[in-house]
C-alpha cells in the first residue's frame, strides 16, 4: 500500500509506512462489469502462489459496514436518500474497513484484494451524482487518511451491457436502478481517473471472456508483486 504525506499527518490508529509489508490491490468499474467474479479468481491464483490473501468489499467488510451496506443498497426506503447522505455513508463504511481490516492485514504482510475503494466514491458520487469534486475529495481524504492502493484496475464495460447483466436480480439493489446517463458519467469518470493517475490506475476491457480479462488483470498484479 502506498502512503503519502508526512508521518506527523498520520492518524493515531494508522500504521507507520515501514510496518506495511503487504500490498493493496483494488478492482473498480461500473455495475455488472465482472469485478466481483474476478476477485475470487485472483485470490485463488495468489494463494496458489503461496501468498496470504484477504478479500474485502465496499460498502461492507465489517459488522458496521455491512449494516451501512443494507441501508445504502438493499432497503427500498433508501430510494429517497440524497446524494450527500450517500457520500457520507460510503466514507463511514470505508473508514471502519481501513482501520479494522485493511491496515492490520497489510501489517501482517498479506495481499488485500478490494472490491471497490475510494475511487468508487470519486466517480459515483463526485462524477455520477455531480457533487462538488473538491468537497468529495476532502471528505474521502478525511475517511482514508493516507491509505492508497498500490494498484487499481478498472474493468471497463459499456454501461448498457452491464445493466443487462444486473437488472432483474432477485435482490433489490438501489445502485442497479439509476439512469443510463448516470452510468455513462460513471464510465467517463473512471476513464478520466486512469488518465490522471496512469501509474496506479489501469484499464482492462471488460467486454471479453472472463479468462481474457483475468489474464490481463493478472499481468498488472504480477508487476506490483
Amino acid at each position: 500500500m502506498t502512503r503519502t504525506g508526512s508521518e506527523t499527518n498520520i492518524k493515531q490508529n494508522s500504521i507507520p509506512e515501514m510496518a506495511l509489508k503487504g500490498k493493496f490491490i483494488t478492482l473498480e468499474g461500473g455495475e455488472g462489469c465482472g469485478k466481483s467474479t474476478l476477485l475470487p479468481r485472483l485470490a485463488a491464483r495468489l494463494r496458489a502462489a503461496g501468498r496470504k490473501v484477504l478479500t474485502t468489499r465496499e460498502p461492507g467488510g465489517t459488522d458496521i459496514g455491512e449494516q451501512i451496506r443494507q441501508v445504502l443498497q438493499h432497503r427500498r426506503q433508501s430510494v429517497a436518500m440524497v446524494s450527500e447522505t450517500e457520500l457520507l455513508l460510503y466514507c463511514a463504511s470505508r473508514a471502519q474497513l481501513i482501520h479494522e481490516v485493511i491496515l492490520p492485514a497489510l501489517e501482517r504482510g498479506e495481499i488485500v484484494l478490494g472490491d471497490r475503494f475510494y475511487d468508487s466514491t470519486t466517480v459515483y458520487q463526485g462524477v455520477g451524482r455531480q457533487l462538488d469534486l473538491r468537497e468529495v475529495a476532502r471528505i474521502i481524504k478525511f475517511a482514508v487518511d493516507d491509505c492508497v492502493p498500490d494498484l487499481t484496475v478498472v474493468i471497463d464495460l459499456d454501461p448498457r451491457v452491464g445493466l443487462q447483466r444486473v437488472r432483474g436480480r432477485e435482490l433489490f439493489d438501489r445502485m442497479d436502478n439509476q439512469s443510463l446517463e448516470f452510468y455513462e458519467r460513471v464510465r467517463r469518470g473512471y476513464l478520466d481517473l486512469a488518465k490522471r493517475e496512469p501509474r496506479r490506475v489501469k484499464v482492462v476491457d471488460g467486454g471479453r471472456s472472463v479468462e481474457d480479462v483475468e489474464r490481463d488483470v493478472w499481468g498488472f498484479v504480477e508487476r506490483v508483486l
